[in-house]
């Protein structure tokens, strides 16, 4: 009579590590040299996950690594495991981790989802610096490319696993203060920051495929700037959903405005290999905005 097999007991959290690093480089030597590890051993510590699970996790070609449905699944909970763990050992060994991250990204989306988790980063890990800075995205990857930041959140197109791990969807929406800001005749008036913005591209790019005329009315390279030109009535704008203050007016179909492409937020490391303080923010980030992703959806 055949055997079943011995039910898992207990997740090896060494293996979980390296399913997270190939799940975001999307490759299994870039997930070694993130982790230092021969990319045949990273190779090995996957096939040992999937016969520990008795699930595949990840698709493979010559070319790509992709996750499976099993896959996708396990990565919010693979994080957020791997966040307990290293706030469990940040707390028994907390003055080992010390040194300073030099972390970017957008003011608007900043304010809005980021003071959070840096705060419970910040309490994890007590003797780390944290430098955050706020700024356009063309900004923040000239930083990084200058050696300037470990960590940073940018908007991007849909581009792929090159240009760092996909954190975040945006819905944007049309957005000013009023109906009198519309143009009876004449191009819309446009509120943008200045080239090149992913949702200024959105913008030019849905009225150009409409056929409506548009103008550059406002330029300002900061949210509070925006946001005060809207309200101002200078023009509308395209902004995420819930970046749209309440004394704004959401235009739709019915006021001649087309519907926009989402954007996205990626997170991008600075190399291959990053102090540990800064992969636990990374970390930190990824796990938390996998939560408040799926308590929107």
């Amino acid at each position: 009579m055949p055997t079943s097999k011995p039910r898992l007991v207990n997740l090896d959290l060494d293996l979980i590590r390296t399913f997270v690093a190939v799940a975001e480089a999307k490759n299994f030597t870039r997930a070694g040299a993130r982790l230092g590890r021969t990319q045949s051993t990273i190779s090995l510590q996957v096939q040992r996950l999937e016969e520990q699970l008795d699930a595949e996790v990840f698709k493979r070609d010559p070319r790509s690594v992709t996750l499976t449905a099993e896959g996708e699944s396990l990565l919010p909970q693979a994080r957020a495991l791997l966040r307990l763990n290293d706030e469990i050992v940040g707390g028994l060994y907390g003055r080992a981790l010390e040194g300073e991250v030099r972390f970017g990204a957008p003011e608007d989306f900043a304010t809005t989802h980021l003071p959070g988790i840096l705060g419970d980063y910040a309490r994890a890990y007590p003797h780390v610096s944290l430098s955050v800075t706020c700024d356009l995205t063309m900004k923040l990857m000239e930083k990084m490319a200058q050696g300037e930041l470990d960590l940073a959140l940018i908007k991007r197109e849909p581009v792929g696993s090159d240009v760092g791990v996909r954190v975040w969807r945006e819905t944007l929406v049309w957005v000013g203060a009023g109906d009198d800001v519309l143009p009876k005749d004449g191009p819309v008036p446009l509120v943008v920051a200045p080239a090149p913005c992913v949702y200024r591209k959105r913008a030019t790019a849905a009225l150009d495929a409409l056929g409506r005329p548009w103008r550059i009315a406002y330029t300002s390279h900061s949210l509070a700037g925006q946001l005060a030109a809207l309200r101002a009535g200078l023009g509308v704008s395209a902004l995420p959903q819930e970046m749209a203050s309440p004394e704004l007016v959401v235009f739709g179909k019915d006021d001649g405005f087309p519907a926009l492409a989402e954007a996205e937020i990626a997170l991008i490391r600075a190399g291959k290999t990053l102090p540990v303080a800064a992969e636990r923010l990374a970390n930190f980030i990824l796990s938390s905005l996998d939560a408040a992703a799926g308590g929107r959806g």
